[in-house]
């Protein structure tokens, strides 16, 4: 039964993140040509606050009791703008730094096989 349940909120949660566009967008900055984009999406963040603001207000004035969940989604999704914008980044450092290290591997590669190629025809001239 429990594992009926958990089955159940996974498909639950996998199909909701792919209707919610904050998740796709989401799910796109962090590809490798997403990466340089968080930053920028961390400016998503400051209208969701602002959303957030507005309907507490009028959740406080008119005490609607729904605006309250309204406060809750924007600021959920300020807060995850706000953390993707520097994970993005420390992630686009790390896959950076992880091709440079490829680069030098293959360029000293392709030095050392140039260099056993061109070896025995030096010796042969010699």
């Amino acid at each position: 039964m429990f594992a009926l349940i958990t089955l159940a909120g996974v498909r639950a949660g996998l199909a909701l993140r792919r209707m919610m566009p904050t998740n796709l967008l989401l799910d796109a900055l962090h590809t490798r040509r997403g990466l340089k984009w968080g930053p920028v999406a961390m400016l998503l963040a400051v209208p969701y606050l602002l959303g957030a603001f507005v309907c507490a207000g009028l959740a406080g004035q008119d005490g609607a009791g729904w605006l309250d969940v309204l406060v809750l989604l924007c600021f959920w999704n300020a807060m995850k703008f706000l953390i993707a914008g520097p994970a993005t980044l420390l992630r686009l450092l790390v896959v950076r730094r992880r091709e440079a290290q490829i680069r030098r591997r293959v360029a000293r590669e392709f030095d050392e096989a140039s260099i056993d190629e061109v070896e025995p025809e030096l010796v042969a001239t010699r």
